[in-house]
């Protein structure tokens, strides 16, 4: 059967001499792995820099629901980034996204509405002349409300402490070390009121960013199982 399909590339691996497996997420099909022949030899039809993690394609596949490997029969750009591969900041963002959400997804069904906010949040990156100092951190929020661990509750003098654990705001500090109090509890909660596309209105001092980006990675990590180690979380540190 023949599928057409928009989809985000995740990750590729070699395989063989010219060809590779390469990871998408689809929006007709979610997660998929596709052979992609003789990508890697010198007469290639598909240009090497489509495969790269991050790039927003239009793809033609022959689909088997018993297999776990597929082909792709034609491929072709969705969209074409102008500021993400020559702005450094831009760059590192996406790769902590495209990280994030291939560690964090693993369904291989599709979800239309989840693709349809990755795809137009990578665009929303790439097309913004605003400040992205913050976007990464509203994106983690908005990302959590389609993994099904939306943080609970606001701050307030009642509710000032957020447990990462509980995923909630709570009265006191929890036993536990994983929370935030005082200014990162207010700075959170400005996280939550807002969309990664108004995130240049936030004003959070530099300081007050890196560990809240620290403790939403925490955050992740306590509510997905196998979730990991985030590498591009200490690119970003360097970057900003």
């Amino acid at each position: 059967m023949l599928v057409k399909s928009r989809a985000i590339v995740f990750r590729t691996h070699k395989y063989g001499e010219t060809s590779v497996i390469a990871e998408l997420y689809t929006e007709e099909k979610g997660l998929r792995k596709y052979v992609i022949n003789g990508v890697r030899s010198a007469k290639a039809k598909t240009k090497a820099n489509l495969l790269q993690g991050m790039t927003l394609l239009e793809i033609v596949a022959y689909e088997r629901e018993d297999r776990d490997l597929n082909r792709i029969k034609e491929i072709r750009p969705a969209f074409v980034y102008e500021s993400i591969p020559f702005d450094v900041r831009k760059g590192a963002i996406g790769l902590f996204m495209l990280e994030v959400a291939r560690k964090a997804i693993r369904e291989r069904e599709a979800n239309p509405v989840l693709f349809h906010f990755l795809y137009d949040r990578f665009i929303g990156l790439d097309t913004s002349s605003n400040s992205i100092a913050n976007y990464h951190l509203v994106f983690l929020i908005e990302l959590s409300t389609y993994l099904g661990f939306l943080p609970a509750g606001r701050y307030s003098a009642a509710r000032p402490v957020f447990d990462l654990q509980a995923g909630a705001f709570t009265t006191a500090p929890p036993e536990h070390p994983y929370s935030l109090i005082d200014e990162q509890a207010i700075g959170f909660n400005q996280l939550l009121g807002t969309t990664a596309l108004k995130a240049h209105e936030l004003k959070i001092p530099r300081g007050l960013r890196q560990q809240l980006l620290d403790k939403l990675v925490r955050y992740y990590q306590l509510h997905l199982e196998g979730m990991g180690e985030v590498n591009a979380h200490h690119i970003l540190r360097e970057v900003f």
